[in-house]
């Protein structure tokens, strides 16, 4: 794939586990008047509207919150946890399925100035691009960027040419979701081995 801003097409897979894989690498980009900030995706998770006990689409169906899901791929979908985390997740398959890949995790890249100033820090360090709520607050992304269509140009990600082979990439069960059950023991929470943004082991 040639570097640029990722097409609809690449978030209509019918498995969100491989796609949640492939973002590892990929760059997550904001324009918020005018202010550009980045960050490479370093961790991610996986969820499945018709199969998974931990995906929003499968618990409650198709709700005021969730109705974006069941929408078209490459489209934002972005809640409130806990009323205090705005959490940025893709949605991904075709129209009906409501599946989506949360960005747990960036290394900041373009912005860096804005970035440490959103997160009230002064260097690099885990704290400024590591966790869903924190990827949020660096790039400006809230609750008002719900439904927002990658395909524009105030968030979408981008292909910059970097690869990340299988060999870097550690499977482990999503973070939070002890509700699901057996779902929750599910690998497919991703993370680039060795990269300090990423969360913690579980």
């Amino acid at each position: 794939m040639s570097a640029g801003k990722l097409d609809q097409s690449f978030y209509s897979g019918n498995d969100p586990v491989p796609i949640a894989k492939v973002l590892l690498g990929k760059v997550l980009c904001t324009n918020f008047d005018g202010v550009l900030t980045s960050g490479m995706i370093v961790e991610t998770e996986a969820y499945n509207g018709r199969t998974d006990k931990a995906c929003h689409s499968h618990v409650h169906g198709k709700t005021e919150r969730t109705s974006i899901m069941f929408g078209e791929p490459g489209i934002a979908y972005v809640y409130l946890c806990y009323g205090i985390h705005h959490l940025f997740n893709v949605v991904t398959n075709a129209e009906g399925n409501a599946d989506a890949i949360l960005i747990r995790g960036i290394e900041p890249l373009d912005g860096v100035h804005t970035i440490l100033e959103r997160r009230g820090r002064s260097k690099l360090e885990r704290s400024v691009g590591g966790g869903p709520g924190i990827v949020s607050q660096a790039l400006g992304i809230t609750t008002q960027n719900y439904g927002e269509d990658l395909q524009d140009d105030l968030i979408w990600i981008e292909d910059r040419g970097i690869t990340i082979k299988p060999s870097q990439i550690i499977s482990s069960p999503r973070v939070g979701v002890d509700y699901a059950g057996e779902d929750a023991k599910l690998p497919w929470r991703f993370r680039i081995k060795g990269n300090k943004f990423t969360s913690p082991a579980k």
